[in-house]
């Protein structure tokens, strides 16, 4: 569970920092603000990391966090996806993330349709 921990700690370094250092191609910068001001309020951070890890490297997706992902909402979800699949760094691999982020979001929500 540490090695877990420390990889999504590594993961959210990096995806802030890519952030952070480049410049919004698909969303504008204040509506990218938006989406981050409104969006990420509405999950916790641990769920946040470990979604963004699942899509982006090879976690392993915590139950407990689709009922935060589904709270999220499908379009919340699916523009923070997005945005971070946009950054020049994983350019030509944006078609695999986006195929990830649905499967998680089906998963989720078939998940809390039977709880």
């Amino acid at each position: 569970m540490a090695k877990l921990s420390s990889h999504v700690t590594a993961l959210f370094i990096v995806v802030v920092l890519v952030c952070a250092f480049n410049p919004v191609f698909s969303v504008e910068e204040a509506e990218a603000k938006s989406l981050w001001n409104t969006c990420l309020v509405k999950i916790t951070p641990k769920c946040a990391l470990n979604i963004i890890y699942v899509v982006f490297g090879n976690g392993t997706l915590i139950e407990s966090c689709c009922h935060d992902l589904v709270q999220e909402g499908k379009v919340c979800h699916d523009n923070l996806i997005k945005y971070i699949a946009d950054r020049p760094s994983l350019i030509g691999r944006e078609t695999q993330f986006l195929k990830k982020r649905d499967d998680v979001w089906n998963h989720c929500v078939s998940i809390s349709k039977t709880a």
